[in-house]
């Protein structure tokens, strides 16, 4: 069991035992995808880029399994309106970048932005870092599983606009499925859920996720929606 009450210094582990059997596949994804499989983008080898972590929760709701998204607010310098998973660059205190810091900052920084209780979150895994080269973050997604389910909301309203919960069943619905167009030529997919855009890296992590857990339908990847400029 991941108990991570204390975020701060303690003993941060990954554990698969008793977790729900629908999310086998996504355990048999984490362990088999390889990194230019989830993105082109991959951390330079030099060792530069600002070390971060987000985490993709899974939850059980009232329509079965179910993510934690939280919409970024618009005053944001970067990123700004984006809907995203939680998540921030590591602090000291998180410890080794390349140990359990990861595990500890994605909790964390959930802690921070949504309020989520992270004893109540048992962690499973971790994908190969990737890399936002729009930010040079280097991003490790950590995945746990909402065992014991906590009240969430805006923490602060300064950084973000809302926090809410997505059924995988949305995101999988070919309706709500879509390809974004950005003025750069740039195009990735998008999920049109819980009236909000969902585009970019979280996008791109959910639509891989989807794919290699083998929960994809086929979908309309003609259907357009062009971005803003200033996105």
């Amino acid at each position: 069991m991941a108990h991570a009450s204390d975020t701060q210094g303690g003993s941060v582990t990954l554990s698969r035992a008793g977790l729900p059997a629908w999310l086998d596949p996504v355990v048999h994804a984490v362990e088999t995808v390889q990194p230019l499989q989830l993105s082109r983008f991959l951390p330079p080898e030099d060792g530069a880029g600002r070390q971060s972590a987000v985490l993709i929760l899974f939850g059980e709701g009232e329509r079965g399994p179910e993510l934690l998204l939280m919409e970024r607010a618009t005053s944001l310098r970067s990123h700004a309106g984006q809907p995203s998973f939680p998540g921030g660059a590591l602090d000291p205190e998180d410890g080794d970048p390349h140990g359990d810091g990861p595990l500890r900052a994605a909790l964390r920084e959930a802690e921070e932005e949504t309020g989520l209780d992270p004893s109540g979150v048992q962690l499973f895994g971790v994908l190969p870092k990737l890399y936002i080269p729009v930010s040079g973050f280097v991003v490790t997604p950590v995945l746990g599983w909402w065992r014991e389910p906590s009240p969430v909301g805006v923490v602060d309203p300064n950084e973000t606009a809302r926090v809410f919960t997505v059924p995988v069943a949305d995101l999988t619905d070919p309706a709500h499925r879509a390809t974004t167009h950005h003025p750069s030529g740039h195009r990735g997919p998008a999920f049109l859920v819980e009236s909000a855009l969902v585009w970019g890296f979280t996008a791109g992590l959910i639509d891989r996720l989807l794919h290699y857990a083998g929960w994809e339908r086929p979908w309309d990847r003609d259907k357009l929606v062009p971005l803003d400029w200033r996105s």
